[in-house]
């Protein structure tokens, strides 16, 4: 995995010896490994390390004669300021890793990936088939630890020279980092001396000749006093040389002579040679990292052994992983700093060790290190406060960064082409082709198709060669799912679509006609200029009339190719829309829940048992498409030499308003209408939002789970317009009081607001109590039924109803008010002079309190309907309520059963309507008892009247109340 920024050469420092520079400042060399963060921070004691699967520590120091080197003060403390330096850049993180918080280090959070011992015969094997390069490696081979890399061979010789080699995303860099911070606090004793370059670095100085003497003291100016006991040092002086493949060694004499001197001025790619052919510093130990395709550049016979990096090839090492980073103290934060439970994270460990126990494919996928840190990463991004301007997309786009980034496919080809963008080309047609034509599963020839497409010459196969050996199992996986065996799936099945709309937005997806206009344009376009000169000049001596028409064709060619490119745009824009708004979707959980699913045990999303689809869904897809085009990520895109054009961009995102402007207006259903509302979070271009989004009046996400995401998400989309919401819906979405205080912007632009059925206590009425007071706030009706606010948190919304001046309809109902809330309501009623309507049915209150409340709203000067029933009213108090309504011109009209006096009230079927609503979360005995006693109540008026019209009216209602007792299991009658 890459850690870092690639810089120009103009910015690096003048060494690390010196004092520490700041964070703007960076040495190149560990530009593969850190990026440097914000201010400095001193080296403290060592921290307790957490080692697994082979620790560096316990090699002893080797006896000799060069056990008593370094031992002279200067050198000594020259030494030990090297190691400080070297912790202090080395434990930096790039800015990826620290949205896991300050604490995450990687000296507190490493698992050793698995290394095997490899022979040279392996390495000389003819390349395998492609089903074959993804296999696991063989179980025989003997796997090594990193204190065990120098010990002897099997034939008892002294190693001195080893090379690591692992394809991208096994974990090369990072294993280096953590060798290196081993060193620095003294795990390494067998080595007085770490010395580590970047071959990237290197590579960057070119044929400039520089000693080996002046490259140390150029980058480590610490180490000048020990350079003249570097040739004493023997096999306690390591070199560390990271990333060979960046480097084009040259072993024979006639392209690189020998040179034993390390103050001699050479190439450094030719000092590195003499290093390796142990013809300079012959007793020093080297270690070498690199990329299976450029293991060849070193001859065996000067390599002691070959250490195969291959990843997490056991689910162990993968979930003590997922153990340690989901337990970091900076993981485990909720919504607005609220930490989560050492239960729920354990859940979310067990979750995905089940899932992963299973033998699904999310094992397949983690076998790469640098898949781990991209699950750990949606997680935190699912679960976690999520970090201004974060979206999936850039996590994913910083995924490649990380592995990527200054990455080329073959430093020894003159194209110098990136290693990201031949994989845009090729996996990204791959992608695209298979959400086309909604496949996830792809077979061996059409890997090959779109591998091998358009390759002519000999230097095209050799890249691809490379390609297929350092990258293709980073993109794809064997299948291990039953049924599907014997083909590829991508490693995970969001990185498809990524791929696929990557091809889309950096133009590769041309048609036939497009690619046959482009060639027309350039070839007029080349010539036109001087065709049109001379056509002009034979326009005015001879009298060819045809020759204007001629003159205007030429102007006409380059405008007919854009206007092809630009049909070609609205179609692809029109497939990310019609992909968006597909009505097979509309049953299945929205994308995030997806994606948290896929990861945490349900592969794929879960549809609606009556509207099941054999079809896959890209949901994602059009995500990342916005995504791609917003300015952060394309300036990232542009650090891997994949550029998206400005212009580009913008007509892209033009044709995209064009027709999310047609479909957009549509009533989607709720978890459609977040993945809308998502999708312009992943875009982060408030402008197109604002366009888009204007004509949305209705915000109806009832029933979707509102995580701390999904609230930042509708919050950063639509709490920034202008316009009103008629209604904003949150009914049974699991909100809490941090919830409340995110989408406290959606809130004030709301006219209507439902809050139902999502357990908020008192603790939520002080966010709802300061929205209410707030001077923005135009809520005119807020249902908090079924919520356990109890009487303490009606006592802060009374606090809120003072204050407002907007708020018409408050719905109370089944919020365990009792007598005490009731009386609380009575008391502090005429502090609020707007409300029309009160709904507390439901809430345990006895005759005093519900006789007090209905004396107060009798007295109220605006309020016209107050409800009581299903509170624990005696008959007499019901006949009273009654009573008390009708005694009074003009007051408020109180609710509290079924009927009024022998006619049925005009309000029967709301209160039956809510009884149906909540069936299945009220208490079933307690709803049947309200239930029987109004069925008694509605025979004795029946009994009581002598009007035919009443009678029917009675019986009608009477059959619907039966009909819910029968639901609750009751007799009915």
């Amino acid at each position: 995995m890459r850690w870092g920024c690639h810089l120009p050469r103009a910015s690096w420092g003048p060494g690390l010896g010196r004092v520490l520079q700041p964070a703007d400042e960076r040495i190149p060399f560990l530009i593969h490994w850190s990026w440097p963060l914000k201010g400095e921070r001193p080296l403290g004691p060592p921290r307790a390390f957490i080692r697994h699967h082979g620790s560096s520590a316990g090699s002893g120091p080797p006896s000799g004669r060069h056990g008593q080197l370094f031992q002279g003060i200067a050198a000594a403390e020259a030494i030990q300021r090297h190691r400080q330096n070297l912790a202090e850049w080395f434990s930096r993180l790039p800015r990826e890793e620290r949205q896991f918080g300050p604490t995450f280090a990687l000296d507190t959070v490493h698992v050793d990936p698995v290394i095997r011992e490899s022979s040279p015969d392996e390495l000389l094997r003819p390349l395998a088939e492609l089903a074959l390069e993804h296999q696991p490696p063989s179980a025989g081979l003997p796997p090594l630890a990193l204190s065990q890399l120098f010990d002897p061979d099997a034939s008892g010789r002294r190693v001195q020279t080893v090379v690591l080699y692992g394809t991208v995303g096994t974990g090369k860099s990072t294993l280096v980092r953590k060798m290196v911070l081993d060193w620095c606090h003294g795990r390494l004793p067998a080595f007085k001396l770490l010395i580590p370059f970047s071959c990237e670095d290197l590579s960057s100085l070119g044929p400039a000749p520089a000693s080996l003497c002046q490259l140390v003291a150029q980058r480590y100016t610490t180490l000048k006093e020990t350079l003249p006991l570097m040739t004493a040092a023997g096999s306690r002086l390591l070199f560390v040389f990271h990333g060979l493949e960046h480097l084009n060694l040259d072993f024979r004499l006639a392209g690189t002579g020998l040179c034993s001197d390390p103050e001699e001025s050479e190439a450094p790619a030719a000092i590195i040679v003499n290093l390796l052919r142990k013809y300079m510093l012959p007793e020093a130990s080297i270690l070498v990292t690199t990329r299976p395709s450029a293991i060849g550049r070193i001859p065996s016979k000067y390599v002691g052994r070959y250490g195969k990096i291959c990843g997490f090839s056991d689910t162990n090492l993968q979930k003590l992983y997922f153990q340690l980073r989901l337990n970091q103290p900076d993981c485990r934060h909720g919504a607005g700093g609220v930490s989560a439970t050492p239960a729920q994270r354990d859940h979310l460990v067990q979750m995905l060790s089940r899932n992963l126990e299973g033998h699904h494919q999310i094992a397949a996928a983690c076998f790469l290190p640098s898949y781990c840190w991209l699950v750990c990463a949606t997680l935190h991004f699912l679960h976690a406060p999520t970090p201004a301007g974060q979206t999936l997309t850039s996590i994913y786009t910083s995924f490649l960064h990380l592995n990527f980034s200054g990455e080329m496919l073959d430093s020894t080809d003159p194209s110098k082409l990136s290693l990201m963008a031949y994989a845009a080309r090729t996996m990204g047609k791959l992608a695209y082709e298979g959400v086309s034509s909604r496949k996830t599963y792809f077979s061996e020839e059409d890997v090959r198709g779109c591998l091998e497409a358009g390759i002519q010459t000999e230097e095209e196969f050799q890249l691809l060669h490379v390609f297929r050996r350092d990258a293709l199992r980073f993109f794809l996986a064997p299948c291990v799912e039953p049924g599907h065996l014997g083909t590829f799936v991508f490693t995970v099945p969001a990185m498809q679509e990524y791929l696929a709309a990557l091809y889309i937005v950096l133009g590769l997806r041309k048609t036939t006609l497009q690619r046959v206009s482009k060639e027309v344009a350039e070839l007029v376009g080349r010539v036109g200029e001087d065709i049109s000169l001379v056509l002009g000049i034979m326009a005015k001596l001879l009298p060819l009339r045809a020759l204007p028409l001629l003159f205007n064709l030429l102007k006409v060619v380059p405008r007919v190719f854009w206007r092809v490119v630009g049909k070609s745009r609205e179609a692809v824009a029109q497939a990310m829309v019609l992909e968006m708004f597909r009505e097979e979707d509309y049953y299945n959980d929205d994308v995030l829940d997806q994606m948290g699913a896929s990861i945490l045990g349900v592969e794929g999303p879960r549809c609606h048992l009556d509207e099941p689809t054999e079809d896959e869904v890209f949901e994602l897809f059009p995500m990342f498409m916005g995504g791609l085009l917003s300015a952060h990520n394309r300036v990232v895109l542009a650090q891997l030499g994949c550029p998206i054009k400005t212009l580009d961009a913008l007509e892209n995102a033009q044709a995209i308003k064009r027709k999310l402007g047609k479909l957009g207006r549509q009533v989607l259903p709720p978890s459609e209408l977040l993945d809308h509302l998502f999708f312009h979070y992943e875009f982060q271009n408030q402008r197109f939002s604002a366009e888009v989004l204007g004509s949305l009046r209705q915000l109806n996400l009832a029933g979707v789970r509102m995580t701390p995401l999904k609230c930042t998400v509708v919050a950063a989309v639509l709490g920034s317009g202008r316009h009103a919401l008629d209604e904003v819906n949150l009914a049974s979405c699991q909100l809490d009081p941090a919830g409340l205080r995110t989408l406290r912007p959606v809130f004030l632009r709301a006219q209507k607001l439902g809050l139902q059925l999502n357990s908020l206590g008192p603790e939520a009425c002080r966010d709802l109590r300061d929205l209410l007071l707030h001077d923005q706030c135009q809520v005119t009706t807020l249902r908090l039924s079924n919520n356990p606010l109890t009487a303490a948190g009606v006592a802060l919304l009374v606090e809120g109803l003072a204050g407002n001046t907007s708020l018409k309809h408050l719905s109370l109902l089944h919020t365990g008010l009792g007598d005490e809330g009731l009386e609380l309501l009575a008391a502090q009623l005429d502090r609020n002079q707007q409300l029309q309507e009160l709904n507390v049915a439901y809430n345990g209150a006895g005759d005093t309190a519900a006789l007090a409340l209905a004396k107060a709203a009798r007295e109220h000067p605006s309020l016209e309907l107050l409800h009581l029933y299903f509170n624990e009213l005696s008959s007499e108090c019901r006949q009273a309520l009654r009573d008390l309504g009708s005694t009074t011109e003009g007051s408020a009209q109180v609710v509290v059963s079924l009927t009024e006096g022998t006619a049925v009230s005009e309000y029967w079927s709301v209160i039956l309507g809510e009884v149906q609503r909540n069936l299945n979360s009220w208490d079933r005995g307690r709803v049947r008892r309200h239930l029987e006693l109004l069925l008694w109540d509605l025979e004795d008026n029946r009994g009581g009247t002598l009007n035919p019209w009443r009678k029917a009216q009675l019986l009608r209602v009477e059959g619907e109340v039966r009909a819910l007792l029968e639901q609750l299991g009751g007799p009915g009658s």
